[in-house]
């Protein structure tokens, strides 16, 4: 599939979803709905277990395989009994980037059987930034509008 496919298709795929049901957090109803789109395939890496491409907010695909996708996927592949703890899962984003996922153990939320997962990965510092604060300034801590 490519980056145009996803694009075009997320935003349908995600309304679809959205229109059939909600999902809502077992202890936390705040936090609700579906905001992410993951697109699964089978790995082309060398070492990879599966592949995917993360659709997020109105045209972006996540360029890593997304630590969210990853715990999903490694909270998806427990509940079917493919997974299980300590069991390690390399997950490759479309552009070939990896995670290392781990189910570290299984919980109960509420009534609702999860996982604790652990995603490993590598960066590459690309730049430094210095940023100034004005003690002067009456916002300098930042302010919230409600």
């Amino acid at each position: 599939m490519s980056a145009s496919e996803i694009l075009t298709l997320s935003p349908r795929v995600r309304e679809a979803v959205r229109a059939a049901f909600e999902p809502v957090h077992p202890l936390d109803p705040t936090i609700r709905g579906v905001s992410h789109v993951l697109w699964a395939d089978v790995p082309q890496g060398e070492g990879a277990d599966g592949r995917n491409a993360v659709f997020y907010g109105d045209k972006a695909i996540d360029r890593s395989p997304c630590g969210t996708g990853t715990s999903s996927r490694l909270a998806h592949l427990a509940g079917q009994g493919k997974l299980k703890v300590g069991d390690r899962f390399v997950h490759e984003s479309y552009i070939g980037s990896q995670f290392i996922g781990r189910v570290e153990k299984e919980v109960t939320l509420g009534d609702t059987p999860a996982i604790v997962p652990s995603i490993e990965g590598s960066a590459i510092a690309t730049g430094f930034n210095t940023i100034w604060i004005d003690r002067e300034d009456r916002f300098w801590d930042g302010f919230q509008v409600t």
